[in-house]
């Protein structure tokens, strides 16, 4: 799959269009995920965090979204009920799963 393709993959399965568990194939095990509010080191810390804390009542709306060989960027407009943020992505991608994503936003939202 190419960095875009697994980029939306991995929203529609965060935002509830797909199932979450579909959201392990899509990424590398040594996962590095960068946030405002959480860093975690591997893919089993990350879905672990998300399946005990999962995303209710989100959406978003793509507002641009780059892509590269390796590495794919979404921007997006953020929605939940009081509240609607811009929010950045990036993806970096190595033999077809995501090795790396930086979540960019501003915390004040929330």
């Amino acid at each position: 799959m190419r960095p875009i393709e697994l980029a939306l993959n991995y929203m529609a399965s965060f935002f509830g269009e797909a199932p979450l568990d579909s959201m392990e194939s899509l990424l590398a095990k040594d996962l590095v995920f960068k946030g405002p509010f959480h860093e975690f080191n591997s893919a089993q810390s990350y879905l672990e965090s998300i399946k005990v804390d999962p995303p209710q009542e989100v959406s978003y709306r793509l507002v641009e979204q780059y892509a590269t060989r390796h590495s794919a960027c979404l921007v997006y407009e953020f929605i939940k009920p009081g509240i609607k943020t811009l929010m950045a992505q990036t993806f970096r991608v190595k033999n077809g799963k995501i090795t790396a994503i930086t979540l960019i936003f501003d915390s004040k939202a929330f």
